[in-house]
């Protein structure tokens, strides 16, 4: 009866004719791995014209939809030259008019970009909340949340030029990779400044800028060799999108019909046992009530988010995306999401947030997984997020006395389950993110206990995340809401009480997280072995923790302390990770140590030695 309903609503309110209002994408490029392209033409009832293209341009199918303000046009695109096309649209025995379509020409090597891997340290951001770069952007006419700074769910004024402001500040700490949290167009009236609940995903927010200061934030972040990573999210649109306005189809959306709320559970996405009504309300269900659940079943819309993520790659010049609730989307859907990007650009990396407490349960997602082939999935998904170990980092460098499954254990018992990932390098290794306790919240301002999980953080295998403002202690209490572990950056918005940004604006406090990460960053960043050497860890022994990195060329030896007493480390146990070495440079320190019988290292201490 609703869908009745609502086909009866779209017949009342289309009633007259019109023309294009919206085509997507706008435009496209020649010579891509995808052979057709699906152009989604919208306007007042413009599925009762006839389309046809003028020579060489061939359309391939036209599909119309139950709401007459659709067309999705399927062209063969691949071998057509760099170049405007024509589209003719008529009406028999009634109008007619004519669109021209471009097709661009490639920039050299783009099949070929490189993404982001072990090589990297990503930065993670909230535009929003990091530096005002242009405060008349602060508001926007077309946009209904407007500014307000001194609400902490609201928007703050941060954008695309306050990036580009402090690029050069990111490339001086060390950092080589940008994930920024969604900067395309949130048009919700309250709370939008996170940007999950997009209104166009073919448009930056004008809060935050335009399309082409995205692009520009790219090339100035290639100038330098840095990566940019744009945060996707294929799961959900926001209410205020334009389409859910005026659905192109009623399964569009995962209907129930109308909202239901997801269960979370995405262990239902291959319990053997589940049962149907459970594994429908997690995967359909939606995230929350103003985001609703996009249907990757449906092959328009799934045709509709492949094209819509390529354009962005393709058009900005993008080294990877970060997917936001991977695990709560159609999963085969979202397998042939990945595996299209994949093939268009074969070195591009995609990591999916896969918010699991299980090795086994995050494994499965990634790319060639054995355990995903056990029910003859795979997701092509190249990395995923290593959720154990933040679990592990938010309660660890509180247990000072060890015990059996207390303290640095916890570090060791993670690594164990590292046969389980079929690419343990191509994995996500962070302390915090935007939706968690801030690290120096849970350790209630211990510098100490923030270098020791930033070592870990470090040096150990995968891809290390950092989040905004970690560098300089910055603190937050999810309980205390969302807004509060996303601050402002110190020093992003005139007036703000210190500089961050600077040595002499920062607190003596914040210069010393500051330095400390900047040091273990600047040496991460021209060290090989920390970012594909092999892993060697010991058991760790009154709380202290050993590993080393190496291969053919080199070594280092990590040594964490947890304990709150100075250890002394009888080096014979260790002989296997030091092989012939006697002596080595200490990082952190500076200082030459010598490695033979005893290594001595205060409470609450990490080392990092690179063996001579």
């Amino acid at each position: 009866m609703k869908r009745l309903i609502y086909l009866l609503a779209l017949i009342m309110s289309s009633n007259s004719f019109g023309q294009i209002e919206k085509i997507e994408p706008p435009f496209w490029w020649s010579d891509m791995h995808l052979e057709e392209l699906q152009i989604m033409v919208y306007g007042k009832n413009i599925s009762e014209y006839r389309v046809s293209a003028k020579a060489p341009m061939v359309i391939n199918n036209i599909r119309r939809t139950e709401n007459p303000n659709y067309l999705f046009i399927t062209v063969n695109s691949r071998e057509l030259k760099p170049g405007k096309y024509t589209l003719d649209f008529s009406m028999e025995g009634g109008e007619s008019f004519q669109q021209t379509y471009e097709l661009k020409g490639r920039e050299e090597n783009s099949a070929d970009r490189k993404g982001f891997d072990a090589s990297d340290v990503i930065y993670l951001i909230m535009p929003d909340r990091f530096a005002n770069g242009n405060p008349e952007n602060n508001s926007h006419p077309e946009m209904q949340e407007k500014a307000n700074r001194q609400e902490q769910g609201g928007r703050h004024g941060g954008d695309i030029q306050g990036v580009i402001d402090h690029l050069d500040y990111l490339n001086d700490l060390g950092v080589t990779a940008l994930w920024s949290t969604p900067l395309l167009a949130d048009d919700d009236p309250s709370y939008s400044y996170h940007t999950y609940a997009q209104s166009d995903v073919y448009k930056i927010d004008p809060r935050y800028g335009t399309n082409e200061d995205y692009r520009r934030l790219a090339d100035e972040m290639h100038k330098r060799d840095m990566k940019l990573i744009m945060d996707y999210v294929t799961n959900h649109w926001g209410a205020e999108h334009w389409m859910i306005k005026d659905l192109p189809t009623y399964d569009w959306l995962n209907q129930f019909p109308g909202y239901e709320n997801s269960n979370y559970r995405m262990t239902t996405q291959y319990d053997p046992h589940r049962s149907g009504r459970d594994f429908k309300y997690c995967v359909d269900g939606w995230f929350t009530g103003t985001m609703p659940d996009l249907n990757q079943g449906n092959p328009l819309v799934l045709n509709y988010l492949i094209q819509n993520a390529i354009w962005w790659i393709e058009y900005a010049g993008l080294d990877g995306f970060r997917v936001d609730t991977y695990s709560y989307n159609d999963k085969e859907g979202i397998a042939k999401w990945t595996k299209a990007i994949m093939d268009e650009y074969p070195s591009f990396n995609i990591v999916g947030e896969v918010w699991m407490h299980d090795q086994a349960q995050i494994a499965y997602w990634q790319k060639d997984s054995e355990i995903g082939a056990i029910q003859s999935y795979n997701s092509h998904l190249p990395s995923v997020m290593d959720f154990t170990l933040h679990d592990a980092i938010s309660v660890m460098f509180n247990e000072n006395e060890a015990s059996w499954d207390r303290g640095m254990i916890k570090a060791y018992e993670n690594f164990v389950n590292d046969f389980l990932y079929p690419d343990i390098n191509n994995i996500l290794v962070f302390a915090e993110n935007h939706d968690t306790n801030r690290l120096s919240e849970i350790y209630d301002g211990d510098i100490a206990k923030y270098k020791l999980a930033m070592t870990l953080i470090l040096t150990t295998r995968g891809i290390p995340q950092l989040y905004y403002g970690s560098e300089i202690g910055m603190r937050g209490n999810k309980s205390k809401g969302d807004g509060d572990i996303r601050r402002d950056f110190p020093g992003g918005w005139p007036g703000d009480a210190n500089n961050a940004f600077t040595a002499e604006g920062r607190t003596k406090l914040q210069n010393a997280y500051h330095s400390f990460t900047r040091k273990l960053l600047k040496y991460r960043k021209n060290s090989e072995v920390l970012h594909f050497g092999k892993l060697l860890q010991y058991l760790p022994d009154n709380n202290v923790y050993v590993y080393f990195r190496y291969n053919e060329k080199g070594r280092v030896m990590v040594v964490i302390n947890n304990s709150e007493e100075r250890q002394e480390l009888n080096l014979s146990r260790y002989s296997e990770g030091l092989k012939s070495h006697i002596s080595g440079t200490e990082i952190l320190s500076g200082k030459t140590l010598e490695l033979k019988d005893a290594l001595p290292i205060e409470g609450q201490t990490s080392m990092v030695i690179e063996l001579q």
